[in-house]
């Protein structure tokens, strides 16, 4: 067998192979041999049929199945030979020639990139926060808000109180989809409407009628309406204040607490000091993770490049909702987050391999247990974890890329900044 190769451009090889005509006759001859010893045909028994009748009948079937068995192999061989790595599968194409003595082939295809890894530089930024008395107390009226209730009220409408109303919206004079409702609640302040309808309604009292006066916003999610003047008949059918539960021993049983309310403000501040031990930690992970692949730039195949925008486009199907199998989604939706996620993931790779990092069994048993710990029956999530194998395997990648991160944080300059609970839990 004789092999070549080209570069192409990037990634790309083209790789050719010949192989002596002589043996795929022989092994076309050695298939239709094995045909033979069954063949029936007429005027013949059962393995006396002669070969060039077998030939006939059977040989261009033969010759595609040994062409494919032979390619297979010898490219197997091949890209060995040549200490090729294969991204994907290849192209292949026959490859003419006046030598009728010789079979080849053109093997196109993208091998992985050859990665050296820089000496990083520069410095990440940690930020540095505690739970305060404020925060908890602040964290428990936003679950007392949770629990609120709505009492009626005979009095102009306020800013955080509910409102019921009917409303209908008129564009040009004329209704519209999906702007018209009756005796709907709503939170004046909770910005669920567009702007100036919820702050339109101060002052009004139950039974009151008013018409508001709106634009939709130019970025308005509804192309049809988008800058568009609307005119919105509203009338008021109750007015209602919130009425915030006493956090007293029954409150705090509604959140599992039966030991009382010390007990509940325990269980809140250890629960944000769980999110801001995370929270901070993603904050330091995305730093050390955006430093390796800026300052690591690489080629990357195509092939994993597609496989990677299928798997997320899978995945953004499955979270929209039903019928969203018709939604089409295009390849460019994903194109850069699949070339990131690809290039870190090879980047990682090579940084695990050069620096013989090997994954800690006992950081995955904590990340487990950091996770049950937010359930009411943490043992059983715990051997839920460690008794599937496909939630072991998602743990152990994100450790070990927290490994990495951690060695990224050794090679350079870490600089802690003070924060606050709020600036990092900002934004959910």
């Amino acid at each position: 067998m004789q092999v070549s190769v080209e570069a192409g451009e990037g990634l790309e090889r083209r790789m050719t192979v010949e192989l002596p005509a002589e043996q795929i006759e022989e092994a076309v001859t050695k298939r239709l041999k094995q045909i033979g010893k069954s063949a029936r045909m007429d005027g013949f028994r059962p393995g006396k049929v002669p070969m060039n009748m077998l030939r006939r009948r059977y040989g261009g079937q033969v010759l595609q199945e040994v062409y494919g068995e032979i390619i297979e192999s010898s490219y197997q061989e091949a890209v060995q030979q040549q200490h090729l790595h294969p991204a994907g599968l290849p192209k292949i194409e026959p490859k003419a020639g006046d030598d009728q003595n010789v079979f080849g082939y053109i093997a196109t295809l993208e091998v992985m990139p050859e990665i050296t890894l820089a000496k990083l530089e520069g410095s990440i930024k940690r930020p540095t926060a505690e739970v305060t008395d404020e925060d908890v107390a602040e964290m428990l009226e936003k679950l007392r808000k949770q629990r609120a209730s709505w009492n009626a009220v005979d009095r102009a409408a306020a800013e955080g109180d509910q409102v019921k109303i009917n409303f209908k919206g008129l564009m040009d004079g004329e209704a519209f989809e999906g702007g018209s409702a009756e005796d709907m609640p709503l939170v004046l302040g909770s910005k669920r409407m567009i702007e100036g309808f919820e702050s339109g309604l101060v002052g009004m009292v139950r039974e009151e009628k008013r018409t508001l006066e709106l634009k939709f916003p130019d970025d308005y999610r509804v192309d049809e309406l988008a800058g568009k003047p609307v005119t919105f008949d509203v009338e008021v059918n109750e007015v209602a204040e919130q009425l915030l539960p006493e956090v007293d021993e029954e409150f705090a049983k509604t959140f599992g607490a039966q030991e009382g309310v010390d007990k509940l403000k325990q269980d809140i501040r250890d629960n944000m000091q769980r999110e801001l031990k995370q929270r901070t930690w993603v904050r330091v992970k995305n730093q050390a993770m955006e430093m390796i692949l800026q300052q690591n730039p690489i080629d990357v195949p195509s092939a994993l490049v597609k496989e990677e925008i299928e798997a997320l486009r899978k995945q953004t199907r499955s979270q929209l909702k039903q019928g969203a199998g018709a939604i089409e989604l295009p390849d460019n939706l994903f194109e850069d987050q699949a070339k990131r996620r690809v290039s870190l993931g090879l980047l990682i790779g090579e940084i695990i391999k050069q620096h013989q990092i090997e994954l800690d069994r006992d950081r995955v048993r904590k990340a487990i247990e950091d996770i049950a710990a937010s359930y009411e029956d943490a043992d059983e999530v715990v051997k839920y974890y460690l008794s599937n194998r496909n939630q072991m395997a998602t743990i152990e990648n994100i450790v070990m890329e927290d490994q990495v991160a951690d060695w990224v944080l050794g090679q350079v300059e870490v600089i802690d900044e003070p924060s606050s609970f709020a600036e990092l839990t900002a934004g959910g």
